[in-house]
């Protein structure tokens, strides 16, 4: 079976009925026909209903014969919610609980009324159980002068509240009542625990939110608060109310005028099924299943979504016409069931198949589009976008990677996976895919007219690159002349020891000079010293005297030319 998966549907899981108990203004002539014909006309549908009464199940009862006899054609599911009145009291009443019962078991009116039926009040010196029967006493008990059980019932369901710690016990002594019931308080102020005020009711309050799974608001403050983004975080839900709970609204609707017609159009929705475990689904996250708006939540422009597929001229395809849920994760299904052909038909109708992939050999290729080449024939594929754009191509690949076409989606094949997931390392494949990923992220305004990564990265990277060019040169200068002193460092040590050998060769010089000089000669060695040294002299005077004459020439024909230049 294909499942489109979850998907929002509108719910109205607070509306009376004609008949109901309490403030029943629906009219009586054939209040019934008007109900279900607003019921069906309402836009959005509503696809679902919790047909709600006072401590009864006559109206759900009465809801579930017109189903069966054909009407609501759109509503896929109809459950009771019983309302009941605590015995807290709040701005302008008391507390009002509602007890959601899942129909699956089909039993469960039965089962539920027995539950009901251990709910009592205490009262004339006497004990009413809440059953039909018991309220009708109650109201005759308490009003001696009504006779009829209709009066008596609407009388006896003023009088009857149910006490909270009773009720609470009824519920955990029940294995039924926990896998069948779903408990929502009001969280207005008037008859919900916003109304609960007073300092000395605080617990009492908190323990009552504790209790419930659901709570009945249409304030989105209050759906802020209980799903841990105002005032508390989720970790303080969890301790002090036992978690995170939806908000849903009801028209609460008491006359035909109002019937399905919230206040400001605050419609209930619920994401999953139609079935009452998609309400249970939204009790545990109630952030992404539960919405209180006029329209739901929306995960993507319908224009970027695909809703539709549909084969043609394929009688292999056992499916030809499949939908897609705008929030599609997975294609889930048995080996063999046509998962990776739905993605590889999917992938063509975007022309997200590059020219290689179409170009692999059809014996080694993982994908089923080619190995089944010689198999498709004249088969195609329409995808329909959300936004009602249709793309028709063909399943062998000879319309695709035309000059005009562009990749509307990014496939990543099966074999791509499993080669990011390989313990071969980083591949090329995973690296492109990561510039890609980068490079998309920018706006267009942000890429400077780039193509693809690489121009943008050197784009970005530029002064960064001529700054790195430049250290590096003062590096090298820097090098360079560390290498110098290096090498002078290194000469230090050989210039020491040739300065240690020539002092040792002038000492030796020095002490074979001092050997020369006999002994009892040193005063004749000393004369000559001195004769030397005169003759020295002697000679730089004679030197002298003999240039002088020159001297004397040079300066008188010095004279003659400066008084000829006179002249």
């Amino acid at each position: 079976m294909i499942n489109r998966g979850s998907e929002w549907h509108r719910w109205e899981p607070h509306i009376h009925a004609p008949g109901t108990i309490l403030n029943n203004q629906f009219g009586v002539s054939d209040p019934w026909s008007s109900y279900l014909s607003t019921l069906e006309a309402l836009t959005p549908k509503v696809e679902a209903v919790a047909v709600t009464d006072y401590y009864v199940t006559d109206t759900y009862e009465e809801f579930l014969q017109y189903k069966d006899a054909g009407r609501l054609p759109d509503v896929s599911l109809i459950f009771p919610n019983i309302e009941l009145r605590l015995d807290v009291a709040a701005k302008t009443g008391f507390v009002n609980v509602h007890l959601l019962v899942s129909p699956e078991d089909p039993e469960h009116l039965s089962e539920v009324k027995r539950i009901l039926k251990r709910l009592q009040f205490h009262a004339f010196g006497d004990r009413f159980d809440c059953t039909r029967e018991e309220l009708i006493k109650l109201g005759k008990h308490s009003d001696t002068t009504i006779t009829d059980d209709g009066a008596a019932l609407r009388h006896g369901a003023t009088q009857f509240k149910v006490n909270f710690d009773q009720l609470r016990k009824v519920i955990a002594e029940s294995e039924w009542a926990k896998k069948n019931i779903l408990i929502a308080v009001a969280g207005g102020s008037s008859d919900g625990t916003s109304g609960v005020r007073q300092a000395a009711d605080a617990t009492v309050r908190q323990e009552i939110e504790k209790f419930v799974h659901i709570v009945f608001s249409s304030n989105p403050a209050q759906r802020e608060f209980w799903i841990g983004q105002r005032n508390v975080s989720v970790e303080e839900l969890r301790s002090r109310y036992d978690g995170c709970k939806p908000c849903l609204h009801g028209s609460d609707s008491h006359n035909q005028e109002s019937v399905g017609q919230p206040v400001d159009n605050r419609f209930s929705w619920i994401k999953g099924a139609l079935t009452f475990d998609a309400l249970r689904q939204a009790c545990i996250d109630p952030e992404g299943r539960a919405y209180v708006g006029e329209k739901p939540p929306s995960s993507a422009m319908p224009s970027q979504v695909i809703s539709h597929v549909h084969f043609e001229d394929a009688d292999w395809a056992t499916t030809p016409d499949i939908s897609l849920n705008p929030g599609l994760v997975a294609i889930i299904g048995a080996r063999g069931s046509g998962k990776t052909a739905l993605a590889d038909v999917i992938a063509t109708g975007c022309d997200a198949i590059t020219p290689a992939g179409w170009e692999a050999d059809e014996n080694v290729s993982p994908s089923f589009l080619t190995r089944a080449r010689k198999l498709i024939g004249d088969a195609s594929a329409t995808l329909t976008w959300g936004g009602g754009a249709t793309e028709t191509r063909a399943l062998d690949g000879r319309d695709a990677n035309g000059h005009m076409s562009f990749p509307r989606a990014r496939y990543l094949s099966q074999q791509f996976v499993e080669e990011l997931c390989s313990a071969k390392g980083v591949s090329d494949g995973l690296v492109d895919e990561i510039e890609r990923v980068i490079f998309d992220s920018h706006s267009q305004d942000d890429r400077e007219w780039a193509l693809d990564f690489t121009e943008l990265r050197e784009q970005r990277t530029a002064r960064f690159q001529q700054a790195r060019e430049r250290e590096a040169e003062a590096i090298a200068d820097i090098s360079e002349s560390i290498g110098t002193e290096l090498e002078k460092e290194s000469l230090v040590a050989s210039l020491s020891k040739q300065v240690e050998q020539k002092k040792k060769l002038i000492a030796g010089y020095t002490a074979d000079q001092a050997k020369l000089v006999v002994k009892g000669t040193e005063a004749q060695v000393a004369r000559h010293t001195a004769q030397r040294g005169g003759a020295e002299a002697k000679n730089q005077n004679t030197s002298l005297q003999q240039s002088a004459p020159n001297l004397r020439r040079s300066a008188g024909r010095g004279s003659q030319y400066a008084r000829h230049r006179r002249a």
